[in-house]
């Protein structure tokens, strides 16, 4: 039997055609996304159809993965009334503070809803919908996260076809749901009043599926499961167990873990998300993270590999520079209005080796502080599983462990999104108590590096003395 996993992020859509049994892939294909931080959803579904072509048809089961928090808003017929406001748009940051407080601050949104919401949460766009749009908001009669409109797009919807038991409804998974700022990851429900609260009247939130189950099937009869979130896929996809830190670095930068407890974090800086096979998966993400090595790439006129040699010729702290990465404001801390910053320029220093090797220590400085979040949560890394589109860097592979300290391992090039969303297309075939023993992930490569603590502790300097700065 033949499952499909589908990885829609915020720059592309893949599809990976698995045998089920062992997760062996035998087929896969991407379409590009427009770039951006608000997408019309039919888009995602052009590109799906794109990518999904001669796979998706010869798929017994399918699983849908797609970036999290994403605002899909739909009116009383079902049809998409703005384009989905993105994870990466900071626009409702004003909205995030003033909901924070309004809900009696970070500690009750922690003890709620697991995380204090930044303005990438769903109910911070919400918000925004109802003070900046107020007629579509007056409309929006569901809300639903990217994965879940694509699920049901599949089912042959929105309207959905009729089946046996009535039309099929929208569904999400816990994992996903965890992203929007108006669920309980501990108590596992939604909280709807916080989404009414946020919207201005109530709005209809999808079903939520167990981990395993059968949500529906294709006109073509192909069962689809309740598909997740990126993250959780990757999760998935990957085999982490309780206890292990992964680093990724794409669109996004993210440092997290499974763990067997729900988190809840009052600093706002560990999001307390649900993973998607039924426990926890506390997760720290930044907004800047790859594009800053394309971007540096770019202004010294050379590739990620060109960058990445540079980077190699410098030594660790770049001849004294020290580069803040919030070139598209900050999540994580949570600076929406920051911009980047370059310290330490002196006429001596000023050469590309040295930018370069800044503009990696910056990324990695950025998720170091994530993976010391993690740690403040009770969850120490050991070693860490290194992946996303920059982990193919040589450069980003041989200064990690410098900057984090502790051992990385580098697992085969794969997509873990896509192929996580294929493992659990492939469990809830299976109708088993837990997810397929697929293999795990070969290592590609283990790296270790003395540490370098005084580009940690120059990093930490300048991104304390900038605090007050909003990048106006």
């Amino acid at each position: 039997m033949l499952v499909a996993g589908v990885d829609s992020s915020t720059q592309s859509t893949k599809v990976l055609l698995c045998q089920a049994e062992d997760g062996a892939v035998v087929g896969q294909a991407t379409a590009p996304h427009p770039d951006g931080t608000e997408c019309d959803p039919e888009l995602w579904w052009q590109a799906l159809g794109e990518s999904g072509r001669g796979l998706l048809d010869r798929a017994d089961a399918i699983g849908v993965a797609a970036q999290q928090h994403g605002m899909v808003v739909l009116d009383q017929a079902s049809h998409v009334i703005r384009p989905a406001l993105l994870w990466n748009d900071m626009r409702s940051a004003p909205q995030a503070a003033r909901l924070i407080a309004e809900l009696g601050g970070p500690a009750e949104w922690a003890r709620r809803t697991g995380s204090v919401p930044s303005a990438s949460f769903t109910v911070t766009k919400l918000r925004w919908l109802a003070e900046h749009e107020p007629a579509a908001a007056e409309r929006t009669a569901h809300v639903l996260l990217p994965h879940d409109w694509l699920t049901w797009r599949l089912t042959g919807g929105p309207g959905g076809p009729a089946e046996p038991g009535g039309p099929v409804e929208p569904v999400t998974d816990r994992g996903d749901a965890s992203g929007t700022g108006y669920f309980s990851p501990a108590d596992n429900r939604w909280l709807p009043e916080i989404a009414a609260a946020a919207l201005g009247h109530p709005v209809g939130l999808p079903r939520l599926a167990a981990p395993a189950e059968i949500v529906a099937r294709t006109p073509g009869g192909a069962a689809l499961s309740a598909g997740t979130g990126d993250n959780m896929g990757a999760a998935l996809g990957l085999g982490v167990g309780l206890g292990e830190v992964v680093v990724s670095i794409g669109t996004s930068g993210t440092a997290y873990a499974v763990a067997a407890k729900p988190a809840a974090d009052e600093s706002g800086l560990v999001a307390g998300f649900a993973d998607a096979t039924g426990r926890f998966l506390p997760l720290v993400a930044t907004v800047n993270a790859a594009r800053i090595l394309t971007v540096t790439a770019r202004m010294l006129g050379t590739d990620p590999s060109g960058l990445s040699r540079l980077a190699l010729a410098a030594p660790a702290g770049a001849g004294g520079l020290t580069l803040l990465p919030y070139l598209d404001g900050e999540r994580s801390p949570n600076r929406p209005g920051a911009s980047g910053v370059l310290r330490g320029l002196t006429s001596t220093n000023t050469i590309p080796e040295n930018l370069a090797r800044a503009a990696v220590e910056a990324v990695l400085c950025s998720l170091a502080d994530a993976i010391g979040n993690l740690a403040d949560c009770g969850i120490t890394a050991q070693r860490v599983i290194l992946i996303g589109g920059a982990a193919r860097s040589e450069a980003v592979r041989w200064i990690a462990p410098a900057i984090f300290g502790v051992p990385v391992t580098v697992p085969e090039p794969a997509e873990y999104v896509a192929l996580g969303a294929a493992r659990q297309a492939a469990w809830a075939l299976s109708g088993a108590a837990s997810p397929p023993d697929w293999p795990l992930p070969g290592v590609s490569a283990e790296y270790t590096a003395q540490p370098t603590p005084l580009v940690r502790e120059r990093y930490a300097a300048l991104r304390d003395a900038t605090a007050g700065w909003d990048g106006t």
